[in-house]
């Protein structure tokens, strides 16, 4: 199983960024667990990151026909981009959306999930290990 592995904007700052949400993992730390994770579950997974809108719907364009499943915590553009929900809509690839801190818990344009419209399931503050539960959720075929 291929799966892609997907962040939006200031992930790359994770242990930087308002380590009281986010933690003080890095991440480097985050692609390694991710890795480490998947070799031991015999599953091929490539990571992205982007800080450009444009970038992240490339990417997921890029999936169709080569990507089993798609692990994606769009950061800020969860909130905003209808251009990243129509690409996850358009490939018809199982998605999981993560969020590291509980979304549900912060500021009320935090409630706002346009990616999750198109997302089988959406998993919420636990921390780095919830893409871990992503990945785990897409192995199992749901």
């Amino acid at each position: 199983m291929k799966i892609l592995v997907i962040n939006g904007p200031n992930l790359n700052m994770l242990g930087i960024r308002e380590p009281d949400h986010y933690g003080k993992e890095t991440y480097a730390d985050l692609c390694n667990k991710i890795q480490s994770y998947c070799q031991g579950k015999n599953l091929e997974v490539t990571i992205y990151q982007s800080n450009h809108e444009g970038d992240l719907v490339d990417e997921i364009q890029k999936a169709y026909g080569n990507i089993d499943g798609i692990v994606i915590n769009p950061g800020a553009y969860t909130h905003t981009s209808i251009a990243i929900l129509d690409a996850v809509k358009s490939v018809n690839i199982p998605t999981v959306e993560v969020h590291i801190s509980r979304v549900e818990e912060r500021e009320d344009f935090r409630q706002i999930s346009y990616v999750r419209l198109a997302c089988e399931k959406t998993i919420t503050g636990h921390g780095t290990d919830g893409y871990l539960e992503a990945i785990d959720y897409l192995a199992k075929g749901k």
